[in-house]
């Protein structure tokens, strides 16, 4: 793992943590994305119906700037949701305290909040540690904004990438929060929320055709416990400090981009409340990629499956029952399904070389993969996910108490 240095990170962005007060621990709980000058964006959001406050105040103030954004503001321990026009007011006046200390718009301001639903957030307290947020272009400082908007998750999450055009060196960097309540289902308009900064010139409009490809690779594929959270946002923000413009097609700028996301994406799974495994599912010969998707999250979604893994238990009965009520376009007697190399099911049924010991082997691995081939069509989806496990009962038996 490379060690994180200044070379990593984006030129034109700064970053910087306090605490609030906010979350119960102490610790940090307030963090700050800065752009030296208003850097373009991209966003996507929650396709949940309940909408915490912080994401409807970003898509006007996306809408009112044409897709600029000078800071980001995101606080962690109060997610600011289902509390109303008190919401939407106390998100305004943080936006309004962050534009004041930087001179710009508050329309500038993108706010985020994460933590506890229904609960009305002091933004008096976020508004008072505003000023004391000492920020830079440091690793130090990065890691202090990983840090800071973190919930039940146990470690940092940041990924990073760059290649040369041109001459010069075109860089992203990105740090993210999730854990539990994760089921992403982000449209283009415990929760996971997605910082991703470039050093790139690129238009909104471009940021956008590119954040919505890699996102369907990545987020748009991982599932800890079928929950979709309120307040769900990725965010990718472009400073243009490099001199290296970007137009669509750049086929070195996706393949970072996605290279970042995915790796988020595999680093929420694998830290997951409670979870003893993860799993990636390879469905293949589907109908369409669309039908392999559902199949896949039938798979992801199930209890019986999820807890099934938790015991490294090989019933893939069960695979075949999530399979079958997955609404995908199927041929029941042609399904085959592989723990690994390992053939567990052939055209429907038992395998013959299926093999009881060796497939509960096969599933005390940390990771490991699970395919299945429909033999329908050329469909294919790849996606990740947990087993489910008495710790995450745990965890969120008591999460508000």
């Amino acid at each position: 793992m490379t060690e994180l240095s200044t070379q990593l990170l984006p030129l034109g962005f700064r970053y910087g943590a306090t605490t609030a007060g906010l979350k119960a621990s102490g610790r940090p709980d307030l963090a700050m994305i800065v752009a030296d000058a208003s850097a373009s964006a991209a966003a996507m959001f929650t396709a949940n119906q309940v909408v915490a406050a912080p994401l409807v105040i970003d898509k006007q103030h996306l809408t009112a700037t044409g897709g600029k954004v000078r800071a980001v503001v995101v606080n962690a321990g109060n997610a600011n949701c289902a509390n109303g026009e008190p919401g939407l007011e106390a998100a305004r006046s943080v936006c309004e305290a962050a534009a004041k200390l930087l001179n710009c718009s508050a329309e500038e301001i993108f706010p985020a909040s994460t933590g506890i639903i229904g609960v009305l957030l002091p933004a008096e307290k976020i508004v008072a540690a505003l000023p004391t947020i000492k920020i830079g272009r440091h690793p130090d400082y990065f890691s202090a904004l990983a840090q800071a908007i973190l919930t039940t998750d146990t470690i940092e999450k940041t990924a990073f990438a760059r290649f040369e055009q041109n001459g010069k060196m075109v860089h992203i960097a990105a740090a993210c929060k999730g854990s539990g309540m994760i089921h992403p289902r982000l449209v283009p308009h415990a929760t996971m929320l997605v910082y991703i900064l470039t050093d790139a010139d690129i238009t909104p409009r471009v940021l956008n055709g590119y954040l919505q490809g890699a996102v369907n690779k990545s987020f748009n594929r991982i599932s800890v416990d079928g929950d979709t959270s309120t307040n769900d946002t990725v965010l990718l923000l472009a400073s243009g400090a490099s001199g290296v413009t970007i137009d669509a097609g750049n086929a070195d700028f996706a393949q970072a981009l996605e290279q970042v996301t995915i790796s988020l994406a595999r680093q929420i799974v694998g830290d997951g409340e409670g979870i003893s495994h993860v799993i990636e599912l390879l469905i293949e010969g589907a109908a369409s990629d669309e039908d392999a998707l559902l199949v896949a999250k039938s798979i992801a979604h199930s209890p019986l499956v999820k807890t099934a893994w938790a015991g490294c238990d090989p019933n893939w009965g069960r695979l075949m029952a999530a399979v079958g009520y997955s609404n995908a376009k199927l041929r029941p007697e042609a399904i085959a399904i592989y723990f690994g190399e390992l053939e567990i099911c052939r055209d429907g049924g038992r395998s013959p070389l299926f093999d009881m010991e060796k497939a509960h082997e096969y599933l005390q691995q940390d990771e490991y993969s699970i395919r299945i081939d429909l033999k329908v069509g050329t469909g294919s989806c790849r996606f990740w996910t947990t087993d489910l496990t008495v710790e995450y009962i745990h965890i969120n038996a008591d999460y508000s108490t």
